[in-house]
């Protein structure tokens, strides 16, 4: 039988989660290295390369089977994040069944928020521009605090800001970067078998129910 749960609050991941943002964050990605006089990457190494921030996929970027030392790679971040704030959005679609979640789980009145590595000047205008940010009571970005998932603490910080406890809310990601933030912080943790997972099988990582469809996240919600 599916883990149920009765959350007082549902905490997303968003890229890879909520939206796929990949084909942006690929475009971004090879202007820059266009720019930087680089060979393009291709969008599997991109996808692959996805979870932990912007700079840690410049870094990757750049370093993967070659070599940059770090003033290069601080000079490209500048460079990525340029283009990204054009393209951010562009071509970025939401994942099937997200919308009508959102819908229904604000609908029984449960407080959501968004916990993501990416900066809030890119968060804040993709929510916005994918009709998507008025569901959210709290966003937490990869610069909100000094670290990132899978330190538990950008969880914490959206339980407080919606009034739970930690144990009370429900963790949904793609990643393991979500699912170690939500185990240190002592909160069940859903995956989505869809999503980035930087390039982890989804299926080996623990975590309390896998999901294919983002709806999927009703049936671990309610009585077991």
């Amino acid at each position: 039988m599916d883990a149920r749960f009765a959350p007082r609050a549902v905490l997303f991941d968003l890229d890879g989660t909520l939206l796929d943002t990949i084909a942006d964050l690929a475009d971004a990605a090879n202007l820059m290295l266009a720019e930087l006089a680089r060979p393009a990457r291709s969008l599997e190494e991109i996808h692959s390369f996805v979870g932990k921030g912007i700079p840690n996929l410049v870094r990757r970027c750049l370093t993967e089977g070659t070599h940059a030392d770090e003033d290069e790679i601080d000079s490209a971040v500048a460079v990525f994040r340029r283009h990204y704030a054009v393209v951010n959005g562009a071509r970025t679609r939401i994942y099937p069944g997200v919308g009508e979640l959102l819908e229904r789980l604000r609908g029984h009145g449960l407080p959501l928020a968004v916990v993501t590595n990416k900066a809030e000047a890119f968060t804040l205008p993709l929510l916005e521009r994918m009709a998507i940010a008025h569901y959210f009571d709290a966003v937490v970005s990869g610069d909100t605090l000094p670290v990132k998932k899978p330190d538990p603490a950008m969880l914490h910080l959206a339980c407080a800001r919606l009034g739970v406890a930690a144990r009370q809310a429900l963790m949904v990601g793609d990643s393991a970067n979500d699912a170690f933030a939500a185990r240190d912080a002592g909160m069940p943790v859903l995956l989505v078998r869809y999503g980035y997972s930087e390039g982890m099988p989804v299926d080996s990582i623990e975590c309390d129910g896998l999901l294919s469809n983002a709806l999927e996240v009703l049936d671990h919600i309610g009585p077991a």
